[in-house]
């Protein structure tokens, strides 16, 4: 060899890519451990997950060659393919769909990058089974292959690259990225079996399991056998065939497929519209509450196809965001084959089946709720929280919205309709009285709704963030205003007591209770809007309320912890009259170096509303020092 030469092959082998091993995130770690690790009795769904993988990045290429034919050239025959080779007690799954470029490989199989992640795998137990759920909610199929496989290798090739790539893991924490040549567009996944599975290198199993899980699939799913290729699914699609035709089964396995979910639909339908529109749809509602229903994208992922060609699964334009729970297909025989995602923003056949498919779900929905109730309340207790961003965002539907809204309240067990708080409201109750806060038990025990337990008035108890919004929103039901129970201004003399006894006479005030309130105002100055006397308290001291017109306490702290409000609007320190403790404040009136104890006292009682109102102290240290000062003393002395 020349030195030439010998230069030429140095050069050659320094710029020729190599092999770069990477370490996976560290919650796809955690999640492969649990699976590999996983005593989950249904192996056999790791199939199922690559097949629909396999099915998904056939649908996106053949919506990519609409505008981009050459991407399909010389393979346009979609398929899945199934490999068992006993002797080498591999399993591979092939198709010549969409394939993955270097980068998509490594962001696909290597991390997991979508939001909540890290919040999701702090859910993770160890306990395997419920893992499993929680996994299934997450949306990781690929990674169930480690179920059954101790090294899992990747070939693939983007459609309109050249170059091939390799991708191979034992999923012990890290894997291999290399280029490989004379690579077939798509992705060729092969399991290397672990002892003990090899009975998923048996044809007559993968027909099970294939006609088990996946025979919806509306491409051919072939099982190469040696020198023979069978089809061993209907590959005919299910939203297509008569209702008539399809069982419970095929319904519950085209949902994991479609939505990803390990879960059982909770709700199913399945119709076809005919008309000035024409289109089918299968919907589902899951039973269980997906992990990123709180995504702050709040993107609805239905599947929109146009005559059995997949378009997106962004399906923002088909439903709204208040029903991004609902998972499945849209199948339109009208729209243009050649759509684009930004022109179905503006498509007007597209928002005419949005607004249908809209009041179908409600519909079906509201015939849940009045023949199912116990279902509907799991139901609720899952989704009620998004369904109610509907009444704050969409007037059209929001008479049929509120006839669904199911909420808890201070004087019943289980969920009530607003139809149910209405009946039951006393005579002379003018208005529909609500409390919001972040935790139930909390708002029951909230000095606020005291006087409205003693007079057998119902407060509803609202602790979702969009409470707050839709209550002031929707302003009324059935002419009832919507009034907050923090709030000053409620008269509740004027409302009937609930045993329909005469009211008994209210008990005198203590004798120097306006000088009381006038020590305190002096004391707390322009901290407070104003002090004044309790109509609403019975066993707490004191509480603090808002002024009418002014933003809800609860409300406002939101928008503080959200960044939205810089300000803080002063608020009512209402005192109770019959309390003991303000009894013997207003008793020592008048004593010898009470006023100044008294003033003490005024900015204790207001930490202790704060304090109950889950309020941050302004001034800790001055609490604590008051504090420790009355102890000190002890109380002053009646008179």
């Amino acid at each position: 060899m020349t030195q030439d030469t010998a230069t030429d092959t140095r050069a050659e082998a320094a710029t020729e890519p190599k092999a770069e091993t990477r370490s996976f995130q560290a919650e796809v770690s955690r999640l492969l451990d649990i699976v590999a690790h996983s005593l989950y009795s249904e192996k056999e769904i790791f199939l199922r997950e690559l097949i629909s993988n396999a099915s998904d990045a056939c649908d996106r290429l053949r919506y990519a060659a609409l505008t981009e034919p050459s991407l399909a050239e010389g393979d346009a025959g979609y398929r899945v393919v199934l490999t068992p080779v006993k002797s080498s007690r591999t399993l591979t799954v092939s198709d010549n769909g969409i394939g993955m470029s270097h980068d998509e490989l490594i962001e696909n199989l290597g991390t997991i990058a979508r939001s909540g992640t890290a919040a999701f795998v702090d859910q993770l137990t160890g306990d395997a089974r419920s893992d499993m759920s929680l996994i299934g909610q997450f949306g990781v199929g690929f990674y169930s292959a480690f179920m059954v496989a101790d090294k899992v290798e990747v070939l693939s090739r983007k459609a309109g690259e050249s170059e091939g790539w390799r991708w191979t893991s034992d999923g012990k924490g890290s894997f291999t990225i290399e280029p490989a040549a004379n690579v077939p567009r798509g992705a060729r996944i092969t399991l290397h079996m672990r002892e003990g599975d090899d009975e998923y290198l048996e044809p007559h199993r993968l027909r099970q399991i294939v006609k088990r899980y996946s025979d919806h699939i509306a491409l051919p799913i072939v099982l190469a056998d040696g020198n023979k290729e069978e089809t061993i699914n209907s590959a005919s699609a299910l939203w297509t065939r008569p209702r008539a035709e399809i069982t419970p089964e095929q319904y519950t396995e085209f949902y994991h497929h479609v939505g990803h979910s390990f879960d059982e639909p909770w709700l199913t339908l399945h119709a076809k519209a005919e008309g000035v529109l024409e289109y089918s749809f299968l919907l589902f509602v899951p039973s269980s509450k997906p992990f990123d229903l709180f995504d702050p994208d709040r993107k609805p992922r239905l599947k929109l196809y146009v005559r059995r060609v997949f378009i997106t699964d962004e399906g923002t334009e088909l439903v709204p965001p208040y029903l991004r729970f609902v998972k499945g297909i849209v199948d339109s025989e009208d729209l243009p084959l050649n759509i684009s995602r930004e022109m179905l923003q503006s498509n007007p056949m597209v928002a005419r089946i949005r607004q249908q498919l809209t009041r179908r779900v409600l519909s079906e929905l509201g015939k849940k709720a009045s023949e199912a109730p116990e279902e509907y309340a799991k139901f609720w207790d899952n989704f009620g929280a998004v369904l109610k961003e509907g009444l704050y965002e969409d007037r059209e539907q929001r008479d049929t919205l509120l006839p669904l809204v199911r909420l808890r309240s201070t004087t019943r067990e289980g969920l009530i309709s607003l139809d149910d708080y209405v009946a039951a409201m006393r005579p002379g109750q003018e208005a529909i009285y609500t409390i919001t806060g972040d935790n139930l038990e909390l708002l029951k025990k909230s000095p606020q709704i005291e006087g409205f337990r003693a007079h057998g008035v119902e407060v509803l108890l609202l602790t979702d963030p969009i409470d707050e919004f839709w209550v002031s929103t929707v302003g009324t039901y059935k002419e009832k205003p919507f009034k907050s129970a923090t709030r000053g201004g409620v008269d509740l003399d004027k409302i009937a007591p609930a045993d329909d006894k005469e009211k008994p006479p209210k008990p005198e005030p203590p004798a120097k209770l306006a000088s009381l309130i006038a020590i305190f105002k002096l004391a707390l100055g322009e901290t407070v809007k104003d002090v004044r006397s309790s109509e609403r308290l019975t066993d707490s001291a004191v509480c603090l309320v808002a002024d009418e017109g002014d933003l809800d306490m609860h409300l406002e702290r939101l928008l503080k912890q959200h960044r939205q409000l810089d300000t803080s609007a002063k608020r009512i320190l209402e005192l109770n009259p019959q309390h003991p403790l303000i009894a013997r404040l207003a008793a020592s009136v008048g004593e010898s170096g009470a006023s100044e104890q008294l003033s003490e006292f005024a900015w204790l009682l207001l930490d202790q509303a704060r304090i109950v109102e889950g309020e941050q102290l302004p001034d800790p240290p001055a609490f604590a020092r008051r504090l420790a000062s009355l102890l000190e003393r002890g109380l002053p002395a009646a008179a």
